[in-house]
């Protein structure tokens, strides 16, 4: 008796083939977030090094305005959009009840929470096929019970040949929703702990830049 995956694959029932075809496209399109967001982070990583390291100089000499110039150049980067949010409110701001620094800490929060989205951009893809792929391939698997227990009723007895192709069906089933499942959560937990790194950073080039304006902020 053939019980190599082509022979099972060839004797599934349709239902059993869609739950495959489903659980590799969750497949596919985990692996294509988590290959995005990676090549993403890193290369944010460098161009925001790039960026601190041309517009650090200018912000220590209070040239707002080249600084100011300088972030919308390089807007490709987040920490160049969230320090240009924060340095044209504050040149922008003119004699009202809120100081300039305020308005600024108002605009710097609201652009971190747009760049919080942005970083997690796709997560919900990867967590949903870390959640539902085992309760796909446990359907698989009832679809299969049902196939072995069809088998039980053409042949009229219980011997291995007639439950054996809804056995193999079912634990292949299985087996294949958990190989999805697994790889799904350890990407999505590495992909968080990535964008938390993220956050963190660009919380605290908010905070640094917040304190250097707030320093040099005379109008308030």
């Amino acid at each position: 008796m053939e019980f190599s995956l082509i022979h099972i694959w060839a004797t599934m029932s349709p239902v059993a083939k869609a739950v495959v075809f489903l659980l590799t496209a969750l497949a596919v399109a985990s692996l294509g977030v988590f290959v995005e967001r990676v090549w993403y982070f890193r290369a944010e990583r460098r161009r925001a090094a790039a960026f601190a390291a041309e517009v650090g100089p200018k912000l220590a000499a209070g040239s707002f305005d080249e600084a100011l110039a300088l972030a919308r150049a390089n807007e490709a980067t987040g920490l160049a959009q969230l320090f240009a949010a924060g340095l044209s409110t504050f040149l922008s701001a003119g004699a009202g009840k809120l100081t300039a620094a305020e308005l600024t800490r108002r605009a710097l929060a609201r652009k971190l929470d747009d760049l919080r989205a942005g970083l997690r951009r796709g997560f919900g893809a990867v967590a949903s096929t870390g959640s539902i792929a085992p309760f796909v391939g446990l359907f698989g698997t009832v679809v299969g019970i049902i196939s072995a227990f069809e088998g039980i009723a053409k042949t009229g007895s219980g011997g291995l040949g007639s439950v054996s192709a809804g056995i193999a069906e079912a634990l292949v089933v299985t087996a294949y929703g958990l190989a999805v499942a697994i790889p799904a959560v350890l990407a999505f937990n590495y992909l968080s702990a990535l964008a938390d790194e993220m956050e963190r950073a660009l919380n605290s080039a908010s905070g640094e830049l917040l304190d250097l304006l707030e320093h040099g902020d005379k109008r308030g």
